[in-house]
């Protein structure tokens, strides 16, 4: 009888220790990009991961041009953004340890319901900004070197127009985040790439419809980096390391699945094995 509970005993340290984590941060910093954030997402997610580790995830949301920089200045323990070449970049030059695909959904192309430019009538973004660099029509962008900057200034890459060459004049730049940005673009009457979770969640539609979706050039996938420590001695590496094995694998994943907005899903989880 003795000898039972004393094995009893040892079982349940056993599974104590594979079960909690070994870990004692009380939290971890999340450079990230703002969709993900103003979406309504770590509303979601990041309670349930808190509730399985005690782990707390503090989330910077800027534009992901600035949560790299952030990150390459030690400033943060984990990225997660969405403009996959610069996040290679940033892990091929040594600041980032890993990189893995998280989700995706799409890039929208919005403007008046009226659309004067007939954006309606194309089903490739190239052919409806060359439509609107032609017509002169108003389109706002972002300009901040965010994710969403990064994928506009590379569909307007394949228009053979320079939209610089226009600011100020039809092309507006508002540096600033995507809500403020829409919130010029309606003010404007004019057009703007959005990315769909924030267009969703957006308030104020008041004239504007999506225009443009579906093209396959629209893609938008997220990825989390894992800070290199040989970059950054400081960082949190063990709890970051367990907020992205959650996220990658099946709870988290099914966590991002079960995310939804006036009925849609915003976010498709699409974690595989052996990613960059």
């Amino acid at each position: 009888m003795i000898a039972f509970r004393t094995l009893g005993a040892a079982a349940a340290a056993l599974f104590f220790t594979i079960t909690a984590p070994a870990v004692a941060d009380e939290f971890i910093l999340l450079q990230s990009t703002t969709s993900t954030q103003n979406s309504g997402l770590y509303d979601h997610l990041l309670p349930q991961f808190e509730e399985k580790t005690g782990i707390q995830v503090r989330v910077v949301a800027v534009g992901t041009g600035q949560a790299i920089k952030n990150a390459g200045n030690c400033d943060g323990d984990l990225l997660l953004v969405h403009a996959k070449q610069a996040e290679e970049a940033f892990v091929r030059e040594g600041g980032g340890k890993a990189r893995h695909d998280v989700m995706y959904n799409d890039f929208v192309l919005v403007g008046p319901a009226s659309d004067p430019t007939g954006v309606r009538d194309e089903e490739k973004v190239a052919p409806a900004l060359r439509k609107i660099a032609q017509d002169g029509a108003a389109f706002v962008s972002r300009g901040d070197d965010s994710g969403t900057h990064k994928k506009e200034l590379s569909l307007w890459g394949r228009t053979g127009v320079d939209p610089a060459a226009s600011s100020g004049a039809w092309y507006r730049e508002t540096g600033s985040g995507m809500g403020a940005t829409l919130n010029v673009a309606i003010g404007m009457e004019a057009y703007v790439l959005t990315d769909r979770a924030t267009w969703i969640s957006f308030g104020n539609r008041a004239g504007h419809d999506i225009l443009l979706e579906g093209d396959p050039a629209l893609f938008n996938q997220y990825g989390v980096v894992t800070i290199d420590p040989a970059h950054c001695p400081n960082i949190k590496q063990k709890s970051s390391q367990l907020f992205v094995d959650w996220l990658l694998g099946p709870d988290g994943q099914a966590a991002i699945a079960g995310f939804r907005l006036e009925g849609e899903q915003l976010f498709h989880p699409n974690a595989k094995n052996g990613d960059s």
